[in-house]
């Protein structure tokens, strides 16, 4: 993913929106009702709409994906595609919250959104989405609803106001001819290297979404796999575990950062800059989220043929992403019915093929022809395969901690705002 940015900057118009709504009685038309339980009615109300998806547009692998395979399979439907492409998530969700303090509870400009973590939340703060509709999907048969990755998000009940469409999980990506695995077998022995081979490792500069996972990598090396997991269920850190682990882990971090790019002084501000880096040969490993689509760019001769990927000690963190449909959404319908193409285990399939993407389906409720051509995907020596990324995967803790971890970061650790 998943790349849905931190939400705190729609602060202020949450706030003015909760007034808005006190404030306000009956207000304006509401949007026309969906009935997903009659699946043939909502293809007939979603004919001739014009679907606007806003979603992260930087990957153009999955934009070439999208404009073709998902946007010929809606046009067979008689639904239009129009991908909006955005740099940040919560531009799509400020977008909706602001139709929203203008009363605009029908004809909304955004139909669907890409969406997790934080700007899910601030949209379920708002009851900016539509629920109770992803149980009824046809395709959700070959998804684990009750999974928990897929039931929350980042510590939020899912309530059937998002859709999976996409799994995502971390790993460190490094060239081979550089370090020995013996050199990422922990995240002591990556930052001993760092150590010794200055300035050929760093990692985006939270909020950056894969930044942050750098960080909580870092952090969840220091709590261990067992207090996360427990945290994870229980819905969040007690505060002396988390303060007394961020103090340990930033200092941590700022005893290594001499031996960071640019020595730590500063941090790419995103992880688009941190892979022309190590395309470039100016760093030699990073963390990534999406580390299928590693094999595309060593096969295009974008990344070094010897760069390999592994899971640290510590393990790796995964998550789910979903599509998420505005209550006030004009093309309510169409919305859903992409949501429902996107779990087609066919378009799941040419998801993985083409990008590299993980399946958010459940493999093991295929047919077994297809779940075997989900097998026979051949990711070349570079890659890691699902099975290897989440054996060891651990959970996203809630979104009020990521949020805490990136704020806290910025203040202690980038020298850069000092």
């Amino acid at each position: 993913m998943t790349r849905p940015a931190r939400a705190a900057a729609l602060t202020a118009t949450l706030a003015a929106t909760a007034l808005l709504a006190s404030a306000c009685g009956g207000g304006p038309e509401e949007a026309v009702a969906v009935d997903t339980s009659d699946w043939d009615a909502v293809l007939a109300q979603a004919e001739g709409q014009s679907v606007d998806w806003y979603m992260y547009g930087g990957d153009q692998r999955l934009n070439d994906f999208v404009n073709g395979e998902v946007a010929d399979r809606l046009a067979a439907l008689g639904i239009t595609l129009n991908q909006v492409k955005i740099t940040d998530t919560a531009e799509a969700v400020n977008k909706v919250l602001g139709e929203q303090q203008a009363g605009r509870t029908s004809g909304g400009s955004v139909d669907a959104i890409w969406v997790n973590g934080e700007n899910f939340a601030t949209g379920v703060q708002a009851d900016l989405w539509a629920c109770g509709w992803t149980a009824d999907l046809p395709n959700a048969r070959y998804v684990d609803l009750d999974d928990p990755a897929v039931a929350t998000d980042f510590g939020v009940p899912v309530e059937g106001c998002e859709a999976a469409w996409q799994q995502a999980s971390s790993a460190l990506v490094y060239d081979s001819a550089v370090l020995d695995e013996a050199d990422v077998e922990s995240v002591e022995s990556l930052l001993a290297w760092t150590a010794r081979e200055p300035g050929r490792f760093t990692h985006p500069a939270p909020p950056d979404f894969t930044g942050s996972m750098a960080v909580r990598t870092f952090l969840y090396d220091t709590l261990g796999a067992e207090t996360v997991t427990a945290a994870a269920e229980d819905g969040g850190l007690d505060d002396a575990v988390y303060e007394q682990a961020r103090d340990e882990t930033f200092d941590r971090l700022l005893a290594a950062s001499d031996g960071f790019w640019r020595g730590g002084e500063t941090y790419p501000v995103s992880q688009e800059e941190v892979e022309k880096l190590y395309a470039d040969g100016e760093i030699s490993a990073f963390l990534t989220y999406g580390p299928g689509a590693v094999s595309s760019l060593v096969a295009d001769g974008v990344f070094p043929g010897s760069t390999r990927e592994t899971v640290l000690s510590v393990g790796n963190i995964s998550n789910v992403s979903f599509v998420g449909v505005p209550a006030n959404a004009e093309d309510r319908a169409g919305a859903m019915v992409l949501a429902d193409v996107l779990q087609d285990p066919e378009v799941q399939l040419g998801l993985y093929e083409a990008t590299g993407i993980f399946p958010v389906v459940d493999l093991d409720t295929l047919d077994p022809a297809l779940a075997e051509r989900f097998a026979a995907v051949d990711a070349g020596p570079s890659v890691l395969t699902p099975a290897e990324l989440t054996a060891d995967a651990l959970p996203e803790l809630d979104s009020t901690t990521l949020a805490r971890i990136e704020d806290d970061w910025r203040a202690q650790v980038l020298r850069g705002e000092e």
